[in-house]
């Protein structure tokens, strides 16, 4: 396995704890959001704070879903060897929309980044007697 194809999920997880970090330390609503019960506290857009809880809730759980893309990638390298290419070509379409809408200050450049270098380490070829752990039922 070469060096591109283990920084690629260790960059998706990386992405993913910055998501976490930055849902509590941007504006942020989350008291509010605890203060009215958590069940359906996101869905009134006429309230005040309706975007600060709308980003609140979409960095968060933008965080889960690359830490769950980051995790399965590096799982799938330890048991396969390769990384896949619809990693990267997820990753790609996820963050040219976000470059597109919030151009030119946005995070999905990054995201764009990692989605290549994934595109580009998946290109790269398995090398003969390269360990790959087995997967036992």
């Amino acid at each position: 396995m070469n060096t591109l194809t283990r920084w690629v999920p260790r960059l998706i997880i990386i992405t993913a704890l910055l998501h976490f970090v930055w849902a509590f330390v941007q504006p942020n609503a989350w008291a509010a959001i605890a203060g009215d019960g958590f069940w359906r506290t996101v869905v009134d857009t006429e309230a005040g704070d309706y975007f600060a809880r709308e980003a609140s809730v979409w960095f968060l759980v933008s965080g889960v879903t690359l830490l769950a893309m980051g995790t399965l990638a590096r799982h799938v390298i330890r048991t396969t060897g390769r990384l896949p290419a619809q990693l990267g070509w997820y990753l790609v379409v996820i963050g040219i929309p976000l470059c597109v809408f919030y151009f030119p200050v946005t995070g999905g450049w990054p995201v764009v980044a990692i989605g290549v270098l994934a595109l580009l380490a998946a290109r790269r070829p398995v090398k003969a007697g390269e360990a790959v752990e087995t997967v036992e039922a």
